[in-house]
């Protein structure tokens, strides 16, 4: 088999027990990996509590890894989350991935619960669970140098242990499989950390083809003025989009209750340029190199990061904004939804928390220590507890990220049809309302919303499938990477082809949750971006949403998904009929 290994891994932690198997070809051919592979391995315990040993973690690669397709170096981890209730998956790129598919696996599915903390260590075909306590509660970066030797490290911190409800699993490289608190499902297995080497090489049917292929993805990367620009991502990082998103009026400030920080130029991409020194990083194999550090090494934040403990804290100093980053890799918490808690938590209490208080409050947060015990819940919880609910900023209880919806009505769409909760990345519309890529629209109008949507949404499902990164298409297409995958697998792959994979991949997601009680009452942003208006100026007018004109692209979008008006499945028989 060229492409793929065609073996999964799995492990039970109740019964100390690990073997491999085969993976039927034909869910490989339908699901192609990543996301879509761990949501198809979802199927018979969808239904299981994040919470319940049965509840598999699931790490899945795609055929694309282990070759040198630009961007593959990269995995999923799929699972319910915690703190959303949805099917969930994240992604991270670097040598974990690229170790997973070099010890013969496209997949680990890992269920059951430890009595006593443990790691999971696999080289090549051997695989064993080795005692952990030593390790329990400590750090991330001690974590994987304890374990280094044996290949690259995913790990858990502290707030993955002691179920933090946005908890990440960190790659030892710095890379995060970040938000719906994936870490807390790997915290509450006892499994502290997995280690993973191999030197399997992945098959390529056709190497000539494949070689074409890569040379057109990198003509068009090279020609992409978002990735390789003077003021693109591979130049600046995602921190790039802070200045963009304070001329667009658009950036979360104090809670979402503005949308320009003034002080927003102290965290630009070339203010942490010259205020750190930061030079290029990134994922292992990646010739973007989009992730930035100091000349120590230290990881800079992305764009999420500083705006979220940048503006919506009203936090203007960069040190601080760097050192919150820091701290929640070391402790493995989400930095966005951390920041997002502790902006409605700064908003309920009336005054928001400045720079060396928020480094406090998630160190306690991690540990559950004073305040932190609540404000480990997430926001919409902590504002439930406090009696004002409506000072969350979530869809589905995930907090959204910096990209106000008053400012682009597509992303507002887009956060309420996202099967993980408030996410920028199920579509990104961004790229079309404000980079005005591939076509431009009209930021401010709903019209055409719903189709932009849906077909993003089933692209970006095949991506993460593949599973290559989202910078890689303001450049390239699924036109180049299903010529890739064409060529590494030896089958045909059209762009038409892709997206219905990434269709049936969605509404696969999508059946889950309306089967674990969603529908379209789950389908809306807070009520703050229907009644209340941005920050206008400069001549750009931020309005509150029309609810009505919103209500009406969203039933239209269910109408184009054939799913009923409460945005459930008239077909119970939907999931018998996928492979």
């Amino acid at each position: 088999m060229c492409g793929w290994t065609g073996n999964i891994l799995k492990v039970d932690l109740t019964g100390g027990k690990i073997w491999r198997e085969e993976i039927p070809a034909e869910l490989l051919h339908a699901y192609l990996g990543g996301r879509g592979l761990g949501v198809r391995l979802l199927r018979d315990r969808f239904r299981c509590d994040p919470f319940e040993p049965a509840m598999p973690l699931i790490f899945a690669v795609g055929p694309l890894c282990g070759t040198a397709a630009p961007t593959a170096a990269r995995l999923t981890v799929v699972s319910r989350s915690p703190l959303t209730g949805t099917v969930y998956d994240c992604s991270a790129g670097g040598r974990f991935a690229w170790r997973l598919k070099a010890a013969g696996l496209d997949a680990l599915f890992i269920f059951g619960e430890s009595a006593t903390p443990v790691a999971l260590a696999i080289n090549g075909e051997s695989a064993e669970l080795i005692p952990a306590g030593n390790l329990w509660g400590e750090t991330v970066h001690n974590t994987v140098s304890a374990l280094a030797c044996r290949g690259s490290v995913a790990a858990i911190g502290p707030a993955g242990e002691n179920g933090v409800l946005f908890a990440n699993i960190m790659m030892g490289e710095g890379n995060s499989v970040g938000r719906g608190g994936l870490g807390t499902v790997m915290g509450r297995k006892r499994l502290k950390a997995i280690a993973v080497d191999g030197d399997l090489k992945t098959g390529i049917a056709d190497r000539e083809r494949f070689e074409h292929a890569r040379q057109d993805v990198m003509r068009l990367f090279r020609a992409s003025p978002v990735i390789y620009g003077e003021l693109g991502i591979a130049e600046y990082g995602t921190p790039a989009l802070v200045d963009l998103m304070r001329q667009r009026r658009m950036a979360p400030t104090e809670n979402f209750r503005k949308t320009v920080f003034a002080e927003s130029d102290n965290y630009s991409g070339p203010a942490i340029r010259r205020e750190c020194g930061a030079k290029k990083d990134g994922c292992y194999g990646c010739p973007i190199q989009c992730k930035k550090s100091t000349p120590a090494g230290e990881h800079l934040p992305e764009y999420e990061t500083v705006s979220h403990f940048g503006a919506l804290n009203g936090i203007a100093d960069l040190s601080a904004i760097v050192r919150s980053n820091t701290l929640c890799n070391e402790l493995g918490l989400d930095t966005i939804s951390a920041a997002a808690t502790l902006s409605a938590w700064g908003e309920a209490r009336g005054r928001f928390p400045d720079g060396a208080e928020v480094t406090s409050l998630l160190a306690d947060i991690a540990h559950l220590r004073g305040e932190g015990e609540l404000l480990s819940l997430g926001s919409r919880r902590v504002a439930e507890a406090l009696g004002k609910p409506g000072l969350s900023m979530s869809v589905k209880s995930q907090e959204l990220p910096a990209y106000d919806p008053r400012g682009a009505y597509g992303m507002a769409l887009a956060y309420c049809t996202s099967n993980r909760g408030g996410c920028h990345l199920r579509a990104y519309p961004i790229s079309h309302e404000i980079l005005r890529k591939p076509v431009a629209t009209d930021r401010f109008s709903f019209s055409g919303k719903a189709r932009i949507i849906k077909i993003a949404e089933d692209t970006n499902a095949a991506v993460d499938s593949l599973v290559a990164c989202k910078f890689s298409f303001f450049g390239a297409t699924l036109e180049e990477y299903g010529e890739l995958l064409s060529a590494t697998t030896g089958m045909e792959y059209s762009p038409q082809w892709l997206k219905e994979i990434g269709e049936r991949i969605y509404l696969t997601e999508r059946f889950y949750n309306c089967a674990n009680g969603f529908t379209a009452k789950d389908d809306f942003l807070p009520e703050r971006f229907y009644t209340e208006p941005g920050s206008s100026g400069e001549g750009i007018e931020i309005s509150p949403i029309d609810k009505a004109r919103f209500t009406e692209e969203l039933d239209k979008y269910y109408r184009i998904r054939g799913l009923t008006p409460e945005g459930t499945f008239a077909d119970p028989d939907f999931l018998e009929r996928q492979p």
